[in-house]
């Protein structure tokens, strides 16, 4: 009973992976470290034996530690992944801003060389755009 709910549990892992994939909510490379979770999950549910194997193999006492630990490196991997993908997108955000501020203070320098004067203001970073729904 216990192995047919884990197999369960994987395929329904197996299941919203894919359904993630196809609505594009998940892109692909973060789907094959999950895909590969969850086939490890349904091979360790059907062949339950291969876990107390790998556990003698490597000096685990109980099969059960084993998977705890293979769980803690695991969360640890997704967390320093996660925290990498952060400092990356941080670093895009700064770049696209200071472009962002650069190109402003461009157009501003190039309508006030027009003698625009009478132009309206750029939206600052804290005022709200302004929709054409608004008027």
């Amino acid at each position: 009973m216990i192995a047919m709910l884990g197999v369960i549990f994987a395929l329904a892992v197996l299941g919203v992976i894919f359904t993630l994939l196809l609505r594009r909510q998940l892109r692909e490379k973060y789907a094959i470290m999950w895909l590969l979770i969850g086939f490890a999950i349904l091979i360790l549910a059907v062949f339950p034996g291969l876990l107390v194997g790998l556990s003698e193999l490597l000096n685990v006492e109980v099969p059960s530690n084993l998977i705890f630990a293979l769980a803690l490196v695991l969360l640890v991997g997704v967390t320093l992944h996660l925290s990498w993908e952060l400092s990356q997108a941080e670093d895009e955000v700064r770049r696209v801003a200071e472009e962002v501020t650069l190109l402003r203070a461009d157009v501003e320098s190039l309508m006030a060389q027009r003698g625009r004067e009478t132009a309206p203001p750029l939206p600052s970073d804290h005022e709200p755009r302004k929709s054409d729904d608004d008027d």
